[in-house]
């Protein structure tokens, strides 16, 4: 297998793994802790946390465990995959998510397919959708341009982690989890109707992160140049 073929396979089995993570955890959250909505969030976020730390770690070396659109875009724009590997990379991250969801359904005995029909595409939700992007890619790409790229495992795993809770929306952050989380009708779901206001938000969101990580990290640290491959990670 080549290697663009063995980083789009990381990317679609990494993202997968993430929705089946977040929507599994959301139903198995809503059976465990029915009626208490703080609990059932926080065990979202902790499987969710955990997922993204297990998987980036795992995956770093092969495709730098991108699992998200907007991470991949931002990687080509910083020159460091060509432009066939992203288009590779994103369409691998959405058809990965979809079928994560679908085999979380599977997992737990629901509706295989079945459109969600929560929605979230308020004004509050969209704002924070564009921030909680933006901050990920502040985290990811602040880390790796300084040399600091082996701890960008645990640090996304920890601002997601906070960010399902200091943000309205809980924080998807991720154009292929919004498409992936359309397809389960469960808590962690999100209509159809939502889910296109969510992913420009994250679109923008993620775009002026960019920006604003060329402006604080000008040049990327020349003395670390491994760590950067080996770790560009995200969720």
């Amino acid at each position: 297998m080549t290697q663009r073929g063995r980083g789009a396979l990381a990317e679609f089995l990494g993202t997968g793994l993430l929705v089946a993570a977040i929507v599994g955890s959301g139903i198995a959250a809503q059976r465990l802790s029915p009626g208490t909505v703080g609990i059932e969030l926080l065990e979202n976020a902790l499987a969710t946390a955990g997922a993204l730390y297990a998987l980036i770690t795992v995956l770093g070396p092969i495709s730098g465990a991108h699992l998200n659109p907007v991470v991949t875009l931002a990687s080509r724009w910083f020159g460091d995959i060509s432009s066939s590997d992203a288009v590779a990379y994103v369409a691998a991250q959405c058809g990965g998510a979809v079928c994560g969801a679908v085999a979380a359904n599977a997992m737990f005995g629901v509706p295989a397919l079945e459109w969600s029909v929560h929605h979230r595409a308020s004004a509050p939700h969209v704002v924070a959708e564009a921030l909680a992007t933006f901050g990920l890619v502040l985290v990811i790409f602040g880390l790796t341009r300084s040399g600091r790229g082996l701890r960008v495992a645990a640090c996304v795993a920890a601002y997601i982690f906070a960010a399902y809770w200091f943000t309205s929306s809980t924080s998807f952050a991720n154009p292929a989890v919004a498409i992936g989380r359309m397809f389960s009708n469960t808590f962690s779901g999100i209509s159809p109707s939502s889910a296109p206001a969510f992913i420009v938000a994250e679109l923008v969101g993620g775009a002026v992160g960019t920006a604003c990580v060329v402006a604080l990290f000008p040049r990327v640290a020349a003395s670390t140049r491994e760590p950067l491959e080996s770790s560009r990670e995200a969720v």
